[in-house]
């Protein structure tokens, strides 16, 4: 066996997996790693300019390449700075690995005072990774980084994190790397299957509703072929937006805080198939999943089975395998379906009025993005006005090219995000939308774009305010306002200090020329639109529930 360090370890084991870019922000504790990653060509070392960055980058990479986004940070401030972004991950199901640095294996556990201590580091991360593991000596690197790939490829993918002491780098020892593994996916019960099946193939409204794992499980054809087998409509939520085409005549679109094709399709669902979704409906509709409706649930997470509504069938696999073995036990059964395509058709069209009826100005402008757009750009939705009206209203048309921050609602996710998912789709288009106070969180990451070439397009909504928490005010508080109003920077000049280009627009009108030729630069852009301050869907009360 090879005599190698502790780092050489860790980074050939990262390039065995399969690693292609690690994204990282150096520091003492894992310098010895930096150095190793000098003789691991084949693995991008990208330097990000906040920790919090690190995972969210490594969360678009993940989420729009299809494969692990990875991170390395120092331990202490450096790992707590990554959590929210951690925290993020977790929340949207996303396959992250966080390596983190940790202090001296003599002083873990002893509160002496250490460079960056934490008392007990992998506590705080066990509440927000599936799983967490410490190496201490150098032998246990290799085996440590495969059962965190096995963790990310198995299951639900969640985060996890792994971190390797200062003293261990450096050390030496015998290793011998274990060979990349692929690892199967889990398989539904068959007599699950065919209970499933004998209850779709008699359902004379079937309904399917897609979650985010729909869009891990990478099921798009399979999902589309059951759709047409049994002549079911399709909603998704936010997270599995893309799961089908949403130009698709059997797409009713998303369903996100009451708004959305529930309040017409859901009270004529007789059989409701839940793939990758933990079915969590807030706020509560009178037009939601009823006790006499019958529940289909397929998710790769035993926990979720019928963890917020009661299930008729629950299946713990993966999805895609799920959803081809209901295909397999239907064969050529004739479906008892009674959906029409007129039927479907005027769902999707009396909710597009609604929403404009509620939105127009949102969605004019979101209209505009989308013309100018790929069928599959990426598109990462921001904690903002526009990001949360683009659940319902932007039609996202392939598998991987939606983003959100799901019930996390991380405020500043959206452009380091959008960052990683360029690094990981280079010949993708990528935009982010984001508030003028979300893109406050990390500007600095201009420079991360600059440097790396990182030409993703970034449009800044400026109001001047936190929007959403202001009109809390407005409306619960009684017009009481403080801290809710922002003094921003000139964002062109912003942009334009790092080596990016800023546009800043004098209305949302002139967004359609202006995205295109963003899209056409060769540097990373950012657009600043004004736009008054304005309601987000869940401030709004969706029709018919009289508020």
């Amino acid at each position: 066996m090879p005599v190698m360090s502790g780092s050489q370890a860790l980074t050939r084991s990262l390039a065995r997996e399969g690693v292609e870019v690690v994204f990282a922000l150096p520091g003492v504790q894992i310098m010895d790693a930096f150095d190793a990653f000098y003789d691991e060509p084949g693995i991008r070392l990208v330097l990000a300019r906040h920790e919090q960055s690190v995972a969210y980058m490594a969360d678009g990479y993940a989420r729009t390449a299809g494969k692990p986004g990875v991170g390395l940070v120092v331990p202490g401030p450096g790992a707590l700075n990554a959590t929210a972004g951690l925290g993020t991950a977790y929340a949207t199901s996303s396959p992250v690995l966080l390596i983190c640095g940790q202090i001296e294996s003599y002083n873990l556990g002893k509160n002496r005072g250490a460079l960056h201590e934490i008392p007990e580091q992998l506590e705080v991360f066990r509440q927000i990774t599936k799983w967490c593991a410490r190496s201490t000596s150098v032998e246990e690197i290799p085996g440590m980084v495969h059962t965190a790939m096995e963790h990310l490829s198995t299951g639900r993918p969640r985060p996890v994190e792994i971190e390797v002491p200062w003293d261990v780098l450096p050390a030496s020892a015998d290793i011998d790397l274990p060979e990349r593994e692929i690892f199967p996916k889990q398989g539904p019960e068959p007599a699950l299957v065919k209970e499933a099946a004998v209850m779709l193939a008699s359902a004379t409204r079937p309904l399917i509703w897609a979650g985010g794992g729909a869009r891990e499980a990478d099921l798009s054809s399979e999902l589309l072929e059951l759709a047409q087998a049994l002549g079911a409509p399709v909603i998704t939520t936010p997270e599995g937006k893309g799961a089908i085409p949403e130009d698709n005549p059997l797409s009713l679109g998303c369903y996100f805080y009451g708004h959305g094709p529930g309040r017409r399709s859901l009270p004529e669902a007789d059989v409701i198939l839940a793939v990758g979704s933990r079915m969590h409906v807030s706020p509560k509709m009178p037009w939601d999943i009823q006790p006499h409706q019958k529940v289909i649930q397929i998710d790769a997470d035993p926990e979720e089975l019928g963890r917020n509504l009661p299930v008729a069938v629950g299946i713990c696999a993966d999805g895609r395998l799920g959803l081809q073995a209901i295909l397999d036990e239907l064969g050529g059964k004739t479906r008892a379906s009674r959906w029409t395509q007129d039927e479907v058709h005027d769902i999707r069209q009396e909710t597009l009025g609604e929403l404009k009826e509620m939105a127009p100005l949102q969605l004019e402008i979101i209209d505009a993005i989308r013309l100018e757009l790929d069928d599959d750009a990426i598109m990462v939705a921001g904690t903002t006005q526009i990001g949360y009206w683009s659940h319902l209203a932007y039609p996202a048309l392939k598998p991987r090219s939606y983003i959100t921050s799901s019930y996390f609602a991380t405020l500043g996710y959206a452009f380091p995000t959008a960052l990683g998912a360029k690094v990981g789709n280079p010949h993708r288009q990528v935009v982010a939308t984001i508030g003028d106070g979300g893109f406050g969180y990390a500007p600095g990451e201009l420079a991360t774009a600059v440097q790396e070439g990182i030409n993703a397009v970034t449009i800044v909504f400026n109001n001047e305010m936190l929007g959403a928490s202001f009109n809390d005010q407005q409306e619960r508080f009684g017009g009481r306002t403080i801290g809710t109003r922002l003094h921003n920077p000139d964002f062109v000049k912003l942009a334009e200090a790092y080596g990016a280009v800023g546009v800043s627009l004098g209305s949302h009108e002139e967004m359609g020329d202006a995205l295109r030729s963003a899209l056409r630069a060769e540097r990373p852009v950012v657009i600043e639109v004004p736009l008054p301050n304005l309601p987000p869907p869940f401030q709004i009360s969706p029709p018919g529930t009289g508020g």
